[in-house]
């Protein structure tokens, strides 16, 4: 019988097997300690139950000799026998109540873990917030900076072209009232070399004679004589006219004299008093 044929074998290395990533859960260390005081307590209490078992059987073994055979000697090993039991018993109590303030402790460690985790989940949210935001002030202000850019050079435009238009107005009248000037002088320029271009007289222009006029004298013209009929004048003389004189005496100087009166003369002081 022929023999089936192997099939060749591969070369090179073996694939390595991917190994499996054990992710280890990271306990807090408030929740660590509090379990491994209830875990000592558990051992505890697993210790206890033990010698309270062992007591049992003590107690048990004792009663069946007192069965068998009651003795003092196997009576007072039942009562010792018992009162060990209920020692240990009373220690198995007192162990298995630590062991449950041991599991309390480990549960009211988690709540505060989990109080804890929520809570720093709490601030990286809000710190994951507030980059966030930071980012979107960076992006909004860059779009209200644009938009501010925009509206500024808008602005400035208008306002540029206003000032260009009025300053175009302003040069084209400087330049219309300088090429008024210029033109003016060229006009005057172009006279007085036209002027300059004919012959000039010396000495003044010759007056035009009217036909039949006298020749005019210089000075001051004659005073118009009056007609001869009329008597001649007496000439007038400079200064004051004199006054009219009259046959009045002449006035003189000083106050005028009071009249003279009979009465007597009037005396100065009081007046004598009148008489009873």
């Amino acid at each position: 019988m022929a023999r089936p044929k192997k099939a060749p074998a591969k070369r090179g290395r073996k694939p390595a097997a991917k190994a499996k990533a054990k992710v280890a859960a990271t306990v807090p260390a408030i929740v660590e300690k509090a379990q491994k005081a209830a875990d000592k307590a558990a051992a505890s209490v697993a210790a206890q139950q033990a010698k309270v078992d062992a007591a049992t059987k003590k107690v048990e073994a004792a009663k069946a000799k007192v069965a068998a055979k009651a003795t003092a000697a196997g009576k007072r090993a039942v009562v010792s026998a018992n009162a060990k039991l209920k020692a240990e018993k009373e220690k198995l109590q007192t162990q298995k109540a630590a062991a449950r303030a041991a599991n309390v402790a480990v549960k009211s460690a988690q709540i505060e873990a989990k109080a804890e985790e929520a809570m720093s989940k709490a601030t990286e949210t809000v710190e994951a917030y507030a980059a966030s935001l930071a980012t979107k002030a960076e992006a909004d202000l860059a779009k209200a900076v644009a938009a501010f850019e925009a509206k500024w050079k808008k602005s400035r435009a208008k306002s540029d072209a206003a000032k260009v238009k009025a300053r175009t107005k302003k040069e084209s009248a400087k330049a219309k009232t300088a090429a008024k000037k210029l033109k003016a002088k060229a006009t005057a320029v172009e006279k007085a070399a036209a002027k300059a271009a004919t012959p000039k007289k010396r000495g003044r222009p010759a007056k035009a004679k009217t036909a039949g006029a006298a020749p005019k004298k210089r000075g001051r013209p004659a005073k118009a004589k009056a007609a001869s009929s009329a008597p001649a004048a007496a000439p007038k003389k400079r200064g004051r006219p004199a006054k009219a004189k009259t046959a009045a005496a002449p006035k003189k100087r000083g106050r005028p004299a009071k009249a003279a009166t009979s009465s007597a003369p009037k005396k100065r002081g009081r007046p004598p008093k009148a008489k009873a």
